[in-house]
């Protein structure tokens, strides 16, 4: 697939990243900087082109004229846009995504499309790790949550407590355990090895495990592999910015919110906008500040702001003075990695985040949804089957007949709103949207061509 990446910040380094490594990709990155495009170049196998990404002889000299896609994801939606025109206008780009942050433009989805804006898909991370964040306060006991069929399905990630009732017992057990719910576990990692889950696999304190389950059933399974904490109250939110402010007005109805801003601009017009947050103008890193406002009632600490240092900074200093649970955002990889599992408790990457989402408009086949986990290392998919038993290779068969690649597990099956927890014996019927779980990203070229029908279908 050729491929336009228009931005080399943050995002648009995570997304050529993730673009680069795949099979089968011709990644092209278009950015004003010389020195972010050469920096790319020594680590991935990619093209670059220096200029603005919007201009029309600059995306002719990218390959626009062949590409499959256009990803503009530079800091400025006004450029992003003007871009995706160009790229349709001119070179008839079939597929465009654009980062839009504003939310003055993603109110209004009348505006997008080939006949207005050529803008195919949206992407905002700051949407996306408000969202995210959000599910991770309702579940206090989680590392990752995801959702699959609106919600009626969920992928949650936690660590295995010593104290839990699956500790040092083989994953058969869980049918003992729970004998009237339908749960699966899709991976284990130990360390930073993944599990086959295999019934007789004994789950170990300290592992990560992911596992699917319904919506009404998921507190039940987690309360097997770590005794619950208790719900949250008290949040403390360090950053003022859209993320930080978007959270505090979705939670707010819900739990109890102070928000810290250093821009005491910026606090007053949260102050207004916000019914019950509290509001504080200063330093997150300010000790005196946190204790006068009792971070040792807190029962989650979420630093927000743009800056990794500060966030980190702040975390552990209000993990230190008494936070329950801390999470940080982390833009740098090799930040995110490091403080994995330590102090902070859960380092958020919006760039991971965002990357699924892009990685769902790209990925061959009928993928709905496409969610990266453990840091990239791992995918959870959902795909539908399409054909029948005579153009498909996995309609009309059972799970232990399909030929999987290592490292993969089918874990459910969404089918006309029915959740169906899937075992060896499940017979996939057309339509059915299938939850895949693959440890190893390298396999997903073999996930697409699995589920591609034969041409008798058509």
């Amino acid at each position: 697939m050729q491929i336009i990446v228009l931005g080399a910040g943050q995002v648009g380094r995570s997304v050529a990243t993730a673009l680069a490594t795949e099979t089968n990709n011709s990644v092209t990155v278009v950015d004003t900087d010389l020195d972010a495009l050469s920096s790319l170049q020594e680590r991935l196998d990619i093209r670059v082109v220096q200029g603005v990404g919007a201009q029309p002889s600059v995306l002719e000299e990218a390959g626009a004229a062949d590409a499959d896609t256009l990803i503009a994801v530079t800091s400025s939606d006004e450029n992003n846009m003007l871009a995706c025109q160009v790229a349709w206008t001119l070179f008839h780009t079939p597929t465009k995504i654009a980062r839009i942050r504003s939310t003055d433009y993603q109110d209004h989805p009348a505006l997008f499309g080939n006949s207005a804006v050529p803008v195919d898909f949206i992407i905002s991370p700051e949407r996306l790790i408000k969202d995210y964040i959000a599910q991770l306060i309702d579940y206090p006991d989680a590392l990752q949550v995801r959702d699959f069929g609106e919600g009626q399905l969920k992928l949650i990630g936690m660590e295995v407590d010593v104290n839990g009732r699956m500790a040092g017992q083989p994953i058969r057990h869980l049918r003992k355990l729970l004998p009237h719910i339908e749960t699966r576990i899709a991976a284990i990692f130990r360390g930073e090895a993944p599990v086959t889950p295999e019934a007789d696999v004994i789950i170990e304190p300290g592992d990560e495990i992911f596992f699917l389950a319904r919506d009404t059933e998921i507190r039940q399974v987690m309360s097997v592999m770590r005794p619950l904490e208790r719900p949250y109250k008290r949040i403390m939110i360090a950053g003022g910015g859209r993320i930080g402010g978007g959270l505090a007005e979705k939670l707010e109805s819900h739990y109890q919110v102070k928000l810290i801003s250093h821009s005491h601009r910026r606090a007053r017009e949260l102050s207004a906008a916000l019914n019950k947050s509290v509001v504080l103008s200063g330093n997150a890193s300010d000790a005196d500040l946190l204790r006068e406002e009792n971070i040792e009632d807190m029962d989650v600490f979420l630093a927000l702001t743009n800056d990794d240092e500060d966030n980190i900074l702040s975390s552990m200093l209000a993990k230190k003075m008494g936070a329950r649970r801390v999470m940080c955002i982390v833009n740098r990889t090799a930040y995110v990695d490091l403080i994995h599992f330590g102090t902070i408790d859960i380092a958020l990457s919006p760039h991971q985040i965002t990357i699924g989402a892009v990685l769902t408009h790209l990925r061959r086949g009928d993928m709905v949804s496409v969610y990266s986990l453990r840091r990239g290392a791992a995918e959870a998919i959902e795909i539908i089957a399409r054909g029948d038993r005579q153009t498909s290779k996995v309609v009309g068969r059972r799970v232990d007949e399909l030929q999987l690649p290592r490292g993969t597990t089918i874990g459910a099956i969404l089918r006309e709103g029915e959740v169906i927890i899937a075992h060896q014996d499940t017979q996939i019927q057309t339509d059915d949207h299938v939850i895949v779980f693959v440890t190893d990203k390298a396999r997903i070229p073999d996930i697409e061509q699995l589920f591609s029908v034969g041409f008798g279908f058509f």
